[in-house]
């Protein structure tokens, strides 16, 4: 998948076009596997414990690279929605590290609406202690940072209208705090209007 491939047979291709490299550090007595023996072996692998073992490696992979920075979103799979039997299309809240250009962890919703729920759970799925989680309005929630906090990490959270008790507080904080000179100045920047 990270080479562009879309099916068994790319995979077998792959293999053979970089098989001198590949047998750098993997012994391939036999050579490169067919197409159906790669089908043939990934449906033998129990889903849970393939996901389990991918875990454990981007939770060391997190670690080893010393990633600070970690983007959360959701988004809707393009063309995924199945029109023969109306089902609706795939929406995935994904972890990007984003120094590194990573995708780290990803879990599926059913609609736009259950981001809120799925955060959470995609956060347990990551080591993030002493990275900086970034999240859209939509996850400006005190249990999403209850969890994040609980992880020993920081978080840095859009806020709209549409949180508007907090809305309003963060703007007379803003605005008190920048009239009576207590904010901090920053040479050469401006701060951002709150808006909608």
């Amino acid at each position: 998948m990270i080479a562009g491939g879309c099916g068994w047979e790319d995979m077998a291709e792959y293999g053979l076009s970089k098989q001198t490299w590949l047998s750098t550090f993997l012994p391939l007595p036999n050579g490169i596997p067919s197409a159906d023996t790669f089908r043939r072996v990934f449906e033998r692998i129990p889903h849970s414990q393939f996901e389990r073992c991918f875990q454990e490696w981007v939770k060391q992979l997190v670690e080893d690279l010393g990633v600070q920075v970690i983007a959360i979103d959701g988004k809707t799979v393009r063309g995924s929605y199945d029109h023969s039997s109306s089902s609706p299309a795939l929406h995935l809240v994904s972890a990007w590290a984003t120094e590194h250009r990573l995708v780290l962890a990803q879990t599926k919703v059913q609609d736009k609406s259950n981001e809120i729920a799925a955060i959470p759970a995609l956060l347990e799925l990551l080591e993030i202690k002493g990275c900086i989680v970034t999240i859209d309005a939509m996850g400006t929630q005190k249990n999403i940072v209850a969890a994040i906090q609980a992880a020993n990490a920081e978080y840095i959270l859009c806020l709209k209208a549409n949180h508007p008790t907090l809305f309003t507080q963060v703007r007379t904080f803003f605005d008190t705090s920048s009239l009576d000179g207590t904010l901090p100045k920053c040479r050469g920047l401006k701060p951002l209007p709150l808006g909608r």
